[in-house]
């Protein structure tokens, strides 16, 4: 069993969209990820340097979608987890990104991805 670390419900805005209204607006997105961790090291040594540091990882992430702008939901994702990876030296991470609003019949609509490095 591999440990994880989670982050919920992350809301950052970011300009997404394919639509010519959509690229002039920044609209809310929802992250969730969950990021393995072996968190045995930072538990015995109550390290935070020892830990995947969430407020951080957050951080980025909503300075991510302030200083970029895409029209796919799929290629922020894609380009997020690849500079997350690197910069906190991720193994195994699963994203879930949702644009609420996007289907207005749907509560959000998203894609969830899963990458290994």
């Amino acid at each position: 069993m591999q440990d994880l670390v989670f982050i919920e419900g992350l809301k950052a805005k970011a300009v997404i969209g394919v639509y010519d209204w959509e690229k002039k607006i920044q609209q809310d997105l929802v992250f969730d990820l969950e990021m393995t961790h072996d968190n045995r090291v930072p538990a015995e040594t109550d390290d935070l340097s020892k830990t995947l540091d969430y407020e951080a990882i957050s951080n980025f992430i909503l300075d991510f979608c302030a200083k970029k702008q895409f029209e796919l939901i799929e290629t922020l994702a894609e380009k997020l987890l690849i500079e997350l990876a690197d910069k906190f030296k991720l193994s195994t991470v699963t994203l879930t990104l949702r644009k609420p609003g996007a289907v207005p019949a749907a509560s959000a609509v998203g894609v969830k991805i899963q990458r290994t490095f």
